[in-house]
């Protein structure tokens, strides 16, 4: 019965367990006990994992148990980019009006990632130190020091592209430590990235190449291949799109570019060269197709799960089908995230021509939901919900008010028997009429409560493999190479290849094929191109159904921020919003961390 209970804590990663970190002394297990006993020590590391909640798109807090964490991380990470905006926001909008609106301070805020990191830290270097003399196999202590090593690296990986430079701890630290160890200075970002790529390099061959069904969870050999895939493209991308600041603290040589795409090269080449991983390709409809990458456990594609039963109760659940489902849902909310009109276009038609709407067009006629969204990439329709999509044995009615055979749009009661509003009004209003549709579990019953997705989430999945592939290989001089990545991509998804590549169609592909799974706000970010692409409004759209055709006339919201009417102002990104705030809080304590430039 332990080992099972143990195994569930493991291979869920779950965000609360048991309490052997925080117990000193350890109840009635001693210290002596704990590194006698592998399954004290599993128990401790999978803690570790734990402690580590940014694998679930950027996830910030460790209380997904608690009302107050369906606010944090997972969804605003998505919506501070140029994907979508927020619905609702429970008791906590403001924090995310404010950030969108460019209203950064020293005192931080929105999606801080420090103090938990460090805990989370310590607590691995305290497990490798103890791993050194403790009562296992020489395989045991290998492979679990190793997975130990592969956390501290996401974690500071997940410190690095927020604040740039931190302090780099790799050793347990004690109160009669040097003053200047116990108060460490902020190591450089090319300091802390290089860390990042070569623990991955000395730990590839200490991970198992697979995981056996009594490990899902755990990290295996091309999970740190494709952590190394993904950091060192990042810090290409800072060397080549960024500049040096705080005497170095801040950026990357810009002579370093190429030797960190070839790393990001290397890893993914190791990846899809193993042979053990495909891209998920098994349904004839290609729009469930894309869905099940995400639905179906353990398939092909994936690298690195955190794993879920949707049991709220003594199992292991999240609140992601609560927070961003249509109606029926029990607190008659949903639709976390709402698409901008501007990322809907970002999918092409079917055929791989642009999928820009005329907007005047748009606004003059009536259209059925066919004609507005049926020849569409797939992958459209597996990414978003809207006006008429098939849902729970009906379809979802976003619809703002009828249009009589007159012209009268009326907008409150019913009409000839049918209702003039859709249900999918959220705090009284109906966002920019698309919700995310990534994810969604048509199973979960959302009218049982907030906690009951058992969807894993996808850590690391091959789809995106490909694309860091396609990246690096484009800024390594290697178009012929990023061209067969991208299409292959493409032809998964059931869109035509295309005949020519450059980095704007590498980028266009990325930010439709890894929608709203936390990289859009990080890739705007590395590219240094956020400046311009998330300062400015953006456009929702209304449906009134027309009585006498059923057909729909469309309205638009501009600036929807504003439109919302709950203190919004248009997004805007600062030049100095590429690095987070240290906070006065911090640099109070730690007299020699130096804060990043802007915030005064």
């Amino acid at each position: 019965m332990k080992k099972t209970i143990l195994f569930a804590i493991i291979s869920a990663f779950i965000l609360t367990s048991c309490d052997i970190l925080d117990k000193k002394p350890l109840g009635y297990i001693s210290d002596s006990d704990v590194w006698a006993d592998p399954n004290l020590m599993d128990s401790y590391l999978a803690e570790l994992y734990a402690q580590t909640p940014v694998f679930t798109n950027d996830a910030t807090s460790t209380e997904w148990d608690k009302y107050s964490a369906i606010q944090v991380g997972m969804f605003y990470v998505n919506e501070l980019s140029d994907e979508c905006t927020y619905n609702w926001g429970l008791q906590n909008r403001g924090d995310i009006i404010r950030y969108k609106g460019g209203n950064w301070t020293i005192r931080g805020g929105l999606l801080e990632y420090w103090e938990l990191p460090y805990k989370t830290i310590r607590n691995i270097n305290i497990f490798l130190d103890k791993m050194q003399t403790a009562n296992a196999t020489e395989e045991y202590i290998r492979i679990r020091s190793a997975e130990a090593r592969f956390l501290r690296a996401f974690n500071y990986f997940a410190m690095v592209k927020r604040y740039g430079g931190v302090p780099l701890i790799s050793k347990v630290q004690e109160l009669n430590d040097p003053k200047e160890e116990l108060y460490p200075k902020r190591n450089s970002e090319q300091e802390i990235y290089d860390f990042i790529l070569s623990e991955m390099d000395e730990i590839v061959k200490d991970l198992p190449e697979t995981v056996d069904a009594a490990n899902l969870g755990r990290v295996s050999r091309y999970a740190a291949y494709a952590l190394k895939s993904r950091a060192a493209l990042y810090a290409g991308s800072i060397a080549r799109y960024g500049n040096v600041q705080l005497d170095g603290l801040l950026g990357i040589p810009g002579n370093m570019a190429d030797s960190y795409f070839q790393k990001s090269y290397d890893a993914s080449k190791a990846i899809i060269n193993s042979g053990r991983y495909a891209l998920y390709d098994k349904d004839t409809d290609k729009t469930e197709n894309f869905k099940n990458i995400f639905l179906v456990k353990d398939n092909p594609e994936v690298i690195l799960a955190r794993k879920y039963n949707g049991v709220s109760d003594g199992g292991i659940a999240w609140k992601y089908d609560f927070a961003q489902s249509p109606k029926p849902q029990a607190w008659n909310a949903g639709n976390k995230n709402a698409p901008y009109l501007e990322m809907i276009e970002s999918f092409e038609k079917i055929d791989g021509t642009p999928g820009i709407i005329d907007r005047q067009e748009l606004t003059f006629g009536l259209y059925s939901i066919d004609e507005l969204w049926g020849k569409r990439d797939p992958r459209f329709h597996a990414t978003f919900y809207t006006e008429g999509t098939p849902w729970k044995g009906g379809t979802i009615t976003f619809y703002n008010g009828l249009i009589k055979e007159n012209g009268e749009i009326q907008s409150e009661g019913s009409y000839n028997g049918i209702l003039v509003q859709g249900e999918q009004s959220v705090d009284g209003r109906f966002g920019t009429g698309f919700g995310v549709m990534k994810y969604l579990d048509p199973d979960a019953n959302n009218m049982e409560g907030i906690e009951n997705s058992k969807t894993d989430y996808l850590v690391f999945r091959y789809g995106e493999i490909f694309l860091n592939l396609a990246e690096s290989a484009f800024e390594l001089g290697k178009p012929g190479e990023a061209l067969e990545a991208v299409n292959t991509i493409r032809n998964r998804s059931g869109m035509p290849s295309k005949a020519s590549i450059d980095m704007e169609a590498i980028r266009a592909e990325r930010k439709v094929e890894l929608a709203f799974e936390g990289h859009r706000y990080w890739d705007l970010r590395r590219w240094r191109i956020a400046e311009e692409v998330l300062t400015g409004g953006r456009t929702g759209i209304r449906y009134y159904l027309d009585y006498a055709t059923r057909k729909y006339k469309i309205g638009l919201i501009e600036n929807v921020e504003i439109s919302f009417g709950d203190g919004g102002t248009l997004p805007l990104f600062r030049s100095h919003y590429y690095y987070f705030p240290i906070t006065t809080t911090r640099t109070g304590a730690n007299p020699n961390l130096v804060e990043n430039p802007g915030y005064n």
